[in-house]
Formats: C-alpha cells, sequence, structure tokens
C-alpha cells in the first residue's frame, strides 16, 4: 500500500540528467502539437484532385454550407430570411464588380469572391441599372442617327424600359435555374461532378452582366463597327468569367456534354448582347412619308426629302 510520502509531488531532474543517465531513452514534448508533414499528407490524397479541390473549393463546402445552413435558419416566408440574402457591405459589392471586369486566369469566380457570402443586392442592382441603361441609351442613340432630318420629330419610347426590364431579369434567373437543375441532374449520374447553389448561380450571372452596362453606354456612338468592337471585347470579358466558372464544374463528365453546356452557355450569352444591340441600337429607319404640299395651279405636287 502507498504511503504518503508517494503520494506527495516530487521534481524531477532536468531533463538532460535523465537523458545522460538514461541515453536510449525517448523524450515527447507536450508544449508544440505534433504536425504531419504536408508532403506526407498529400501523398494522402489521390493524385490530381488537390488543385480540382482547390479550384472548386470542395474542401470547404462541408463547412460553407453548414454554416450557410444556421445563417439561413428562418423559415423562407420570414423577411429575415430574404435579408440574409442582401447581407453585403460596399467593399465586397465593388471587389466582385472587378473580379468579373478583371477576370484573373486559372481562377474560379465563385471560389475567390462569392461561396464565402453570395448575395443577390449586386445581381439586382446591376440587372436594375443595365436596364435603364439600355432603354436611355437606345433612346439617345435614335435620336442622334435621325438627329439634323427636318422631318424628324423625336418621341421617346418607354416601352423599351420594359421590354429590356423582361430581357434582362428573364436571362439572369431562368437560365441560372435551367443550368442549375442540368448541374444537379448530371451530379446525380456522375459522383464527382460538384455543382454549384442556385444563389452562387445566380450570383456569377448577375455579377458577369457588369461590363455590358459602360458598353451600352459606348453604344451610342453611331457607328457600327465601333459597336461591334465592344461587343465582342464584353463577351471576351464576361464569357471568360463563365468558363472559368462553370468548367471545371462540368469537366470530368463526357467530354461531349462539357463542351456542349459551355458552348450553350456562351451562345445565350452572346445572343443576349447581340440581341440588345440589335433591338434597342440597330433598329432600321422609320420610312417617314413624303410632304404633300399643294400647288398654284390647283394641282398637288409630292416632294421627296432625301
Amino acid at each position: 500500500m502507498a504511503t504518503a510520502d508517494d503520494l506527495k509531488f516530487q521534481e524531477f531532474d532536468d531533463a538532460a540528467n535523465l537523458l545522460a543517465a538514461n541515453p536510449d531513452a525517448t523524450t515527447i514534448s507536450i508544449d508544440e502539437p505534433v504536425e504531419i508533414p504536408k508532403n506526407q499528407h498529400s501523398r494522402l490524397q489521390e493524385p490530381g484532385r488537390e488543385e480540382d479541390d482547390e479550384l472548386l473549393g470542395t474542401d470547404d463546402s462541408d463547412k460553407t454550407e453548414l454554416l450557410a445552413g444556421q445563417k439561413k435558419s428562418a423559415p423562407f416566408w420570414t423577411f429575415e430570411y430574404y435579408q440574409t440574402f442582401f447581407d453585403v457591405d460596399t467593399y465586397q459589392v465593388l471587389d466582385r464588380i472587378k473580379g468579373s471586369v478583371f477576370p484573373v486566369p486559372g481562377k474560379n469566380f465563385v471560389r475567390l469572391y462569392i461561396r464565402s457570402n453570395p448575395d443577390l443586392y449586386g445581381p439586382f442592382w446591376i440587372c436594375a441599372t443595365l436596364v435603364f441603361t439600355i432603354a436611355v441609351s437606345g433612346n439617345l442613340s435614335n435620336f442622334f442617327i435621325h438627329l439634323g432630318k427636318p422631318t424628324y420629330h423625336y418621341v421617346p419610347e418607354f416601352r423599351k424600359v420594359s421590354i429590356a426590364a423582361t430581357t434582362i431579369y428573364a436571362y439572369a434567373w431562368l437560365v441560372p435555374l435551367a443550368l442549375w437543375g442540368f448541374l444537379m441532374w448530371r451530379n446525380s449520374k456522375v459522383m464527382n461532378i460538384v455543382s454549384y447553389s442556385f444563389l452562387e448561380i445566380v450570383c456569377v450571372y448577375g455579377y458577369s452582366l457588369f461590363i455590358y452596362i459602360p458598353t451600352a453606354i459606348l453604344w451610342i456612338i453611331p457607328q457600327k463597327v465601333v459597336r461591334w468592337v465592344l461587343v465582342v471585347f464584353s463577351l471576351c470579358l464576361s464569357g471568360s468569367v463563365l468558363v472559368m466558372t462553370f468548367w471545371p464544374a462540368v469537366r470530368d463528365d463526357n467530354r461531349r456534354i462539357a463542351v456542349a453546356t459551355v458552348a450553350t452557355i456562351l451562345l445565350l450569352h452572346a445572343l443576349l448582347a447581340v440581341g440588345c444591340l440589335a433591338y434597342f441600337f440597330d433598329a432600321p429607319e422609320l420610312d417617314i412619308p413624303a410632304p404633300i404640299t399643294p400647288a398654284h395651279n390647283g394641282t398637288t405636287v409630292i416632294t421627296k426629302s432625301h
């Protein structure tokens, strides 16, 4: 049985003295945590998947979804639920706009800007600004084209606002909805496809439309060559954001399906830009009838204006 002296705290000798007495002893330090070397950790991962995880953010996807679920715990019919979609500051919005205008080659837009806090504030106001920019610029373009013609009377076309709003908001919501459904369907067919949430896709499409706001303002210039150069330039910038975002999500699928998906995304994006330019800015000139002036001998003379 242990005596009282055995239960008292005892002071041990220095580690150096203990090692001198027993050189074969093993020492363990409890002050510093044991770290696994990085090269040993990388060997445990499958080859070629580390880059995909870094690009798509699959390492943090479970954590992000868990935090998002805790953050958006309010019922969907309450105001607090939708308030979380607009919980973003000005610096985040400006940073995401800058990322959509100046895409970084090889970097995923969702991974860099969106996944931490997807929002609807930026996409909503970008679409609203684009609607009024296209409508106003289209009216000004029509005015400048016919400026100086004595038979032309300017009449503002307010219907262009409703047409532009229907086109822009339908594209910014219906196309992401269809793409999200397609990615979810392919995710059930191919296990290693990483799908984005619907809110992330809407966010990407909304911010990718920002480049068309300054482009629509410059479309006022009545030169078709300048307009088409602006279309190609803005389409390359915004299209590259979409390609670098969605290509990593479908590249593990069947090659034909992956290429067809990206080609469809670019085609719809190009149709939006070309359609807006053709309808709002390159509308054919109205055939204004020539005025009829009565002559002194009782006959009528039709004067043709050039």
